[in-house]
């Protein structure tokens, strides 16, 4: 693998967004809108609770993580989609760039936009709602690793399924995350779901995040074994999405369909 050119597809990246408002505002503003809005209901829930229970970390908290891992996941896909809309996919593997430093290219450049994303989400959460994630100490790391991963995975098979399918398929990819999160327990324990639910959350990484940050923020600990599960789940879901963008890919030039990614539409 060559790091001059993955780091030129991180490039590009940097250039598309630098050049354009419209791409740099998505950055921050959608995740700022969660913040301001979950801070406030929080804040809203531990005035009439009058329970001493403090609804900040477990929702503040939730919300945080969820738009970090949502952010990876996109920051993969439409770097992709970037492609896909100015039909400049092709002309890409005209050159000697091979796909492994090309994915690698969409992860650097998916990391460097989630990270500034994050710093902006944890700036205002600080200021407005005094919420830290040094409340979670040393486990800050693994749980951000976790989703981290997944959303890496996630963003790269969204990105597979979409070189397959053809660009109208895009549309699929978004709800993603919306679809995921019931079965994650984002805000509520795993135990209300019903039995082929939490059966389901059994193979989601995300799941052993918000079950033992809700477990951290209730006093308790968190089970080695489950978060050190979820990580196993979501890195063996890195390496299986990487297989299967290779093997879209490779079945993509065999069959032409690769050329429908440099015009409007291909006959």
């Amino acid at each position: 693998m060559s790091l001059r050119r993955l780091f030129a597809v991180v490039l590009r990246q940097f250039y598309l967004i630098r050049g354009s408002l419209a791409r740099l505002l998505p950055i921050f503003a959608w995740v700022l809108v969660d913040v301001v809005l979950w801070g406030f209901l929080a804040r809203y829930l531990n005035s009439v609770s009058g329970s001493g229970f403090s609804f900040t970390g477990t929702l503040l908290g939730a919300v945080l993580l969820w738009d970090f891992f949502t952010r990876v996941m996109n920051g993969v896909t439409t770097a992709f989609f970037e492609d896909v809309w100015t039909h400049n996919f092709l002309n890409f593997f005209a050159s000697p760039l091979r796909v492994s430093e090309y994915v690698a290219g969409l992860i650097v450049a998916s990391t460097a936009t989630s990270a500034i994303g994050l710093a902006g989400m944890l700036a205002l959460a600080r200021l407005a709602f005094g919420f830290s994630f040094a409340a979670y100490g040393a486990l800050f790391v693994p749980f951000l690793l976790v989703l981290f991963l997944f959303g890496i995975a996630m963003g790269t098979a969204a990105t597979a399924m979409v070189l397959r399918l053809g660009p109208a398929s895009e549309w699929l990819v978004w709800p993603i995350p919306a679809l995921v999160a019931p079965f994650a327990g984002v805000f509520y324990p795993l135990s209300v779901l019903p039995r082929w639910m939490r059966a389901v959350a059994r193979v989601l990484p995300p799941a052993y995040v918000f079950e033992g940050l809700r477990a951290l923020l209730l006093g308790g600990k968190v089970p080695p074994h489950a978060l050190a599960a979820g990580a196993a789940l979501a890195a063996v879901d890195l390496l299986l999405s990487a297989w299967l963008f290779a093997a879209v890919y490779r079945s993509a030039v065999r069959s032409g369909l690769l050329m429908r990614y440099s015009a409007e539409s291909v006959s």
